[in-house]
């Protein structure tokens, strides 16, 4: 393990996100909100924290091997949350505790979307933007802009990558330099937040909700600036536009990159994945309006206005809101929150175990009935045309099985801590799969619940985000040994 390379790398990404916290002041200057010692306070503390770190190692050459990348990934994330949460716990304004103040950051950089906060309405403008800028941050990953930068000083990066990419196959590149990949993959994002902003805008949001709601959009984030969140608006309009880049999110970005560069959306329709994506999403939604409308819940019109917008929000782990779902009828609720632990595609800013998997784990399934019948029949599990190697397929299962065992095991922490058991099961399923809002205790926000519940919950976040193995590789024995 390279710790010397380690810290300067540790140090210089401390530097980098520091200057992230220098727009929210300029925010603070233009509303007078009278928080702009907060930011200013924190950048300085990040930037000399991550400056103190990169000195003593700033002339260390080495190459960083997979450890290293998993290593950094992990430590970056966690560092970047407790830095992260600093201007919310310096503000004048609020009166957050560091848990809080952590638990924000966490679920904005994570872009979980749960929330300790009520009273957005009336929060400062500067504090608004800053949580909607972590998570686009964290949208497409630190971690893969930094490999943009850092081979600029001399530190490769395919390694932090490898660690950062989600998905069950890590070594694609959309290019043959990690260098041009990363910064492919943030032209594409960045040209679907103007996009989006613009989008909003001219549906008559004002700009400062425009772009804010923007970011957490394209990030498949699901903070807003109001606490009635996008039903603030009751726009059919504005939802959507909202659900168009919910849906554009949460397709695998390589999908974009393909049709930038080959002038053809052909190719989006050839993908196995797109297409169960976008057939779970459609089922659920004419499924959902039909119970809807059956109950009698809403007006026809108004209910296939919810029933979509809920669906793709749920289901690709953004978090929005335009209705109460947790009060909807028969299983609803249930369903609509089962569906986010599938999430958005591999390679998308989305949470949950990824659409690729999910498919995965049906055709294998398949593969074992039909066996059943033809037990001597050679029967390749495939996605198009194209065969899955065994080896993927086990890594498919393991992930799975170490998925639900995560589950469980911070299911019955949070049982212990007080919570009942449905405000628990939801809690839990909304954190690790970066969803957002939970049922029971935590439908509207995460205040009330127990300190500790939200130490287990920001763990929770960074599973989740960082694909449970990443974060988990490093409590194995065999990691750290030589």
């Amino acid at each position: 393990m390279h710790f010397k390379v380690i810290l300067r790398i540790l140090g210089l990404l401390l530097m980098i996100f520091s200057i992230t916290q220098l727009p929210p002041a300029l925010v603070s200057v233009i509303y007078d909100d009278g928080n702009i010692q907060a930011f200013v306070g924190a950048f300085f503390v990040t930037l000399c924290t991550g400056l103190f770190i990169w000195l003593p190692f700033m002339r260390v050459r080495q190459d960083l091997r997979t450890r290293d990348g998993f290593l950094i990934t992990v430590l970056f994330w966690t560092v970047l949350g407790f830095f992260g949460s600093l201007p919310i716990y310096f503000s004048a304004e609020t009166s957050f505790t560091f848990t809080d103040a952590l638990f924000e950051a966490v679920s904005g950089l994570t872009t979980t979307g749960a929330t300790v906060i009520t009273g957005l309405d009336t929060l400062p403008k500067s504090l608004l933007y800053y949580r909607q800028q972590l998570q686009w941050l964290g949208g497409m990953g630190i971690i893969v802009l930094a490999v943009a930068i850092l081979p600029m000083l001399g530190i490769g990066g395919m390694q932090l990558y490898r660690a950062e990419t989600p998905g069950p196959v890590k070594d694609s590149k959309l290019t043959p330099r990690i260098t041009e990949t990363a910064k492919a993959l943030w032209n594409i994002y960045l040209t679907l937040t103007i996009a989006c902003a613009l989008g909003y805008w001219a549906a008559g949001m004002e700009p400062f909700d425009a772009i804010g709601h923007s970011f957490s959009t394209v990030a498949i984030g699901g903070f807003s600036t109001h606490d009635a969140s996008i039903g603030f608006y009751d726009s059919a309009l504005i939802e959507m536009i909202c659900v168009l880049f919910m849906v554009l999110s949460g397709i695998n970005f390589g999908l974009h990159f393909a049709a930038w560069r080959q002038h053809s959306i052909a190719h989006y329709f050839s993908d196995p994945e797109f297409k169960f994506y976008l057939f779970s999403l459609i089922s659920l939604s004419l499924f959902t309006l039909f119970v809807l409308d059956f109950t009698g819940t809403y007006e026809s019109i108004e209910a296939l206005r919810k029933a979509v917008f809920m669906v793709v929000s749920i289901a690709t782990t953004t978090g929005f809101a335009v209705a109460d779902f947790a009060h909807w009828p028969a299983m609803l609720p249930f369903l609509l929150f089962l569906a986010a632990f599938a999430g958005g595609c591999a390679g998308s800013t989305g949470g949950g175990m990824k659409q690729i998997r999910l498919l995965l784990i049906l055709k294998q399934g398949y593969r074992e009935i039909v066996r059943l019948i033809h037990p001597n029949a050679i029967m390749p599990v495939k996605l198009g045309r194209r065969p899955i190697s065994n080896k993927v397929l086990e890594a498919v299962w393991g992930f799975f099985s170490v998925y639900l065992f995560v589950f469980v095991v911070m299911l019955v922490a949070l049982l212990a801590t007080g919570l009942d058991q449905i405000t628990a099961w939801s809690a839990v399923g909304a954190t690790l799969n970066n969803l957002g809002p939970g049922l029971g205790d935590v439908a509207a926000h995460y205040g009330g619940i127990p300190t500790t519940a939200k130490w287990i919950l920001v763990f929770a976040m960074l599973l989740g985000r960082l694909e449970v193995f990443t974060l988990l590789v490093l409590l194995t024995p065999a990691f750290w040994r030589r």
